[in-house]
């Protein structure tokens, strides 16, 4: 690959990706993407929001092989923390105890997070680093979600080198089930405030009839 001209895309655009993509018709519209400097690398205000009421993520690692994994994480919202506009950080709850992510990072500390957003029909693809912290105490007080039942066993840390946001194309909307209890608790107690209304308005009719 040229280096003197790399964008922040160039991550996942590889030069195989880009041969591929000008034999089937997509490069000129990349390119003009590229023009522009290529992805972002910084942690907007905007992106913050999302990151940070996310309930369900997934990791991607690689170990020195080649060999893939991915992981998911999961919590209450907050539990994926921005910690400056280049880091986002997870207290690592005690699990199924594999530590087959953290044995990858060892080998090859290239990471992607994967964030997908159901009922608004939208995803977000963040390329970057990441690493374990352990026995850091003051860290994990600070990103374990306040009143979360599980318990921390250490700290993710992920350095964003660059991330996109794609279409809702193909994604299906669904909602999580809280927020549809949430829904029908409203529509129940609107309905009884209409069936009050209703028996007051006839009470008062046949008071006056």
């Amino acid at each position: 690959m040229d280096t003197a001209h790399q964008v922040s895309s160039d991550i996942a655009f590889t030069t195989s990706v880009k041969a591929i993509q000008e034999r089937k018709g997509s490069r000129r519209s990349y390119s003009r993407m590229e023009e522009r400097g290529g992805w972002a690398t910084t942690i907007t205000p905007e992106l913050k929001g999302y990151i940070e009421k996310q309930i369900s993520i997934f990791l991607a690692t690689v170990n020195s092989q080649g060999q893939p994994y991915v992981q998911h994480r999961g919590g209450p919202p907050g539990f994926l923390r921005v910690i400056d506009e280049t880091t986002v950080g997870f207290v690592d709850f005690v699990g199924n105890r594999q530590f087959i992510s953290q044995g990858n990072l060892v080998e090859n500390d290239k990471a992607h997070l994967f964030l997908i957003d159901y009922g608004s029909r939208s995803r977000v693809k963040i390329w970057g680093t990441a690493k374990v912290v352990e026995c850091d105490d003051e860290l994990i007080k600070r990103l374990m979600p306040e009143g979360y039942a599980a318990r921390p066993e250490q700290v993710m840390l992920f350095k964003v080198t660059a991330w996109d946001a794609n279409c809702p194309q193909h994604i299906p909307l669904r909602f999580e089930a809280d927020e549809v209890l949430k829904a029908i608790e409203t529509r129940d107690a609107r309905i009884r405030e209409l069936e009050a209304e209703v028996a007051a308005l006839k009470a008062a009719a046949n008071n006056h009839g």
